[in-house]
């Protein structure tokens, strides 16, 4: 042991540093009492990865409300900064999902944020009622964060909420990544906001809520992801553009804006969109064509998701949640062609219909692979022509001009319906050359009414290879 100790010792220091900097810093801080020059590494060690569930060990019951633990974990992170000095820090994360002094927290994101930190990672959850039962203020970052020079890649994370972002004199001039999760909350003015992070390529913003008309405005954007509160009262959204010419990718989930009056995504090549409805919502759009005056107006505006799925026709990736399937039912004569669509993931869902599948699947002359993550959905006349729900004459019309490849089925609940459907595809697709099928995860592998199930799929699929000259295979769970 002593010898690999003084192997490890001999290496180079930037090499010793680079070993420390994997570890926590509570793990790190342990190798000072090595030696002197471990202590040394330590203090120049330009990484700091700081964790109360550490010291606090929820698990154990009563630990965390020891006022001694507490102090004791407040009293490491000073000493750990203090021994650092003013010794330059790349990274700095900071994890208290405790009732941690505040003050103190906010004296080391100073204490970083002075020494040119790079990359910030915050997770705050300090809880909104005090002790003595009564609410607190929303907890504020030190206005240092918003006018940084040197800040790179910041993560913020609070699920109590957390007042970060102030509209006069933010600007942070070198961030490229941020992300922000939970419910922290955010500007009312997006268009403000995304303005003060010139060289921004990445925006996580998760949950997200929409007030007013919103622009996400960016020459350097690359990745955005937005998610929606999904909440009742946030269902009417208004309208919101992208003037994004540099986005490559894009994960979008919210409620239907009233409009798209900007969809700049030129060089978008992958998308994931869920458009969210509610089930009073569903029977407004199945029942469009008989729509009042009012309903006339509310349809209208879920033809306006066609203006989003526009600018998405160059996409070489599309991810489609069964909500999203449901509404461009609305609008399938004026459903974009795909010409670079190679890759297309549909997501099902039993009470949502298909009625957009057809005219997907026409409208993507050269898409490769399909994946669908389960086969049940609700039934309609207009689905029939890409799947084996009911016979029609002019069944299947949609899947002879598709020229895909290979086929995904994840989720199969070995239902009849499915099975239809899966003889559908296998009969109707003439380039198909693959198909995997693979089995519900919930389902029991020890039960042998359903290993009798998978015996016979695992039949007809051997059958069906044969037969449509296919290479097609069921996968069981956990064979992979």
């Amino acid at each position: 042991m002593l010898e690999t100790m003084d192997l490890v010792s001999s290496l180079p220091e930037e090499v010793l540093c680079r070993i420390l900097s994997f570890l926590t810093t509570k793990e790190a801080d342990l190798t000072s009492v090595l030696s002197k020059r471990w202590r040394n590494l330590f203090v120049s060690c330009p990484n700091l990865d700081i964790d109360d569930s550490e010291f606090l060990h929820p698990q154990e019951e009563g630990k965390q409300e020891r006022n001694g633990v507490l102090q004791s974990f407040m009293d490491f992170v000073d000493r750990a900064l203090a021994l650092q000095g003013d010794s330059p820090i790349k990274r700095f994360s900071l994890k208290c999902r405790t009732g941690i002094d505040q003050v103190r927290v906010n004296l080391w994101i100073r204490n970083v944020l002075k020494r040119g930190v790079s990359d910030l990672e915050l997770v705050l959850d300090f809880p909104r009622y005090g002790s003595d039962g009564n609410e607190d203020e929303d907890y504020e970052l030190p206005w240092e964060m918003f006018e940084s020079k040197t800040l790179v890649n910041l993560k913020l994370r609070s699920e109590f909420g957390v007042d970060w972002w102030r509209d006069h004199g933010t600007f942070l001039p070198m961030l490229r990544s941020l992300s922000i999760k939970d419910l922290i909350l955010l500007p009312d003015d997006l268009g403000v906001f995304v303005s003060a992070l010139p060289v921004i390529e990445e925006l996580y913003l998760a949950p997200m809520t929409w007030y007013w008309d919103e622009t996400v405005s960016s020459k350097s954007l690359r990745k955005l992801t937005v998610h929606a509160n999904c909440f009742a009262e946030f269902e009417d959204p208004k309208s919101i553009s992208f003037d994004t010419p540099s986005l490559v990718y894009l994960d979008y989930s919210d409620y239907v804006a009233a409009d798209y009056p900007i969809v700049n995504l030129t060089n978008l090549v992958e998308a994931r969109l869920e458009v969210l409805v509610t089930e009073d919502q569903i029977q407004l759009i199945r029942a469009a064509p008989d729509s009042d005056e009012y309903d006339v107006v509310v349809i209208q505006r879920f033809r306006n998701v066609t203006k989003l799925m526009s600018g998405l026709r160059n996409v070489q990736r599309l991810s489609l949640t069964a909500d999203t399937l449901e509404v461009l039912s609305l609008s399938c004569d004026s459903m974009p062609v795909f010409n670079n669509l190679k890759f297309l993931n549909i997501k099902s869902h039993k009470e949502r219909g298909w009625q957009a599948v057809p005219v997907l699947l026409r409208n993507c002359p050269h898409l490769e692979t399909i994946v669908f993550e389960g086969l049940i959905h609700y039934v309609t006349e207009d689905c029939g022509d890409a799947c084996g729900c009911i016979s029609r004459e002019d069944k299947g019309r949609s899947l002879v001009s598709c020229p895909v490849k290979k086929i995904e089925i994840r989720g199969f609940e070995i239902t009849v319906p499915e099975m239809k459907t899966i003889r559908h595809l296998l009969e109707s697709l003439p380039c198909l050359k693959e198909m995997k099928i693979y089995a519900e995860e919930d389902n029991d592998p020890t039960n042998l009414e359903v290993l009798r199930e998978y015996e016979l799929i695992e039949m007809a699929m051997k059958y069906y290879g044969q037969l449509f000259k296919c290479d097609a295979s069921f996968i069981r769970p956990g064979s992979l």
